[in-house]
């Protein structure tokens, strides 16, 4: 009885580890090894997968004494079953994840890449790094602080306008502001009353069909305009219809050359008074004799300096002036008296 029990106990406890086992009991297995930076919550048995699929366990975890470099000191054994060799070669790489958020840690390994030969009992594989929950928590707390800064900062804007500074505040506590605004909006409605006002300038303009007819009369004579100048018609569409006005132009142009033309050859009196060095010194002298008779009368000299500058002899003309008109006066008003003619006969 008793070694009925002891049979059965072993025979349940085959069934349970093949049934809960990732491998199986009599699968070939081999070691391999990974180095990693830190164990991150892994334990011994953790499952080692390929792609997502239970492929091993972890056999072992140690801070390794002379680890291949400073940086990876954390030794990671892992017993794999050889039943996906094909798929699994020497580039193969080891990452630490967890399941879920708050699941067990496992190792798993990526042959995507890998190429070249087939793992082998004691090889080492590449770790790749994986942020854990402790990297991503130290992560998230200098976010979370800079989240604090920021909702504090808030708290002191929305503090700050409740107190009615600024201009926010001011715009949302300032009676005086609203009452400005307000009145701001009446005056706005007010214009907008007299503007549908038929009454008002702006209404008629808006309202008013007569405004309307007269502009459309305006239209109306500016398009003919537009056609009388197009038809040639007027002064303005001669002038920019008609061809003689633009040969004349034309004519006008070439003469002005022509004469331009002579000018610059010499001839004529404008040609000679532009080119010809004697002319040009006969005017020099001219105007240099015109200016020293101008100076000689500004100074007085002369008859004619006198008669400008001497009062004595502008208050003598004048004089003799006055006495003329009364000469020819009396003579008018009594001639027998001055022209009376005396015949003596000797």
């Amino acid at each position: 009885m008793g070694i009925t029990v002891v049979v059965a106990l072993i025979t349940l406890c085959v069934l349970i580890f093949l049934m809960t086992g990732t491998t199986g009991l009599f699968t070939k297995k081999i070691l391999i090894k990974a180095y990693a930076d830190n164990g991150g919550g892994l334990r011994e048995g953790a499952p080692v997968q390929l792609e997502g699929v239970d492929i091993g366990n972890v056999a072992g975890i140690r801070v390794a004494a002379n680890p291949p470099s400073k940086a990876t000191p954390v030794e990671i054994s892992m017993r794999i079953t050889t039943k996906y060799k094909e798929s699994m070669g020497k580039k193969c790489t080891a990452a630490l994840t967890t399941q879920g958020v708050l699941g067990q840690v496992f190792v798993d390994l990526s042959c995507t890449q890998a190429k070249g030969p087939p793992l082998e009992n004691g090889d080492t594989l590449a770790t790749q790094s994986t942020p854990q929950l402790q990297d991503v928590v130290r992560a998230s707390q200098s976010t979370l602080q800079n989240v604090n800064v920021l909702v504090k900062q808030l708290s002191d804007i929305l503090n700050y306008v409740q107190s009615g500074k600024g201009s926010i505040g001011k715009i949302i506590y300032d009676e005086e502001l609203y009452n400005r605004a307000n009145n701001t909006l009446n005056q706005l409605s007010n214009v907008a009353d007299e503007i549908n006002s038929p009454k008002s300038t702006i209404g008629q303009l808006i309202t008013n069909d007569r405004l309307y007819e007269k502009i459309n009369g305006a239209i109306d004579n500016l398009n003919n305009i537009i056609n009388q100048v197009n038809n040639g018609q007027g002064t303005v569409g001669k002038f920019l219809k008609d061809p003689t006005l633009y040969d004349n132009a034309n004519k006008m142009v070439a003469n002005a050359n022509m004469l331009v033309g002579d000018i610059n050859a010499g001839k004529g009196t404008l040609g000679k008074l532009a080119k010809d060095p004697t002319m040009a010194n006969k005017i020099d002298s001219t105007v240099t004799h015109l200016n020293n008779i101008t100076q000689r009368l500004d100074a007085g000299e002369g008859s004619a300096g006198k008669f400008l500058r001497d009062p004595a002899m502008y208050d003598n003309a004048n004089k003799l002036l006055v006495e003329t008109r009364d000469l020819i006066k009396a003579v008018r008003q009594n001639p027998k008296k001055y022209l009376t003619i005396y015949l003596k006969i000797f």
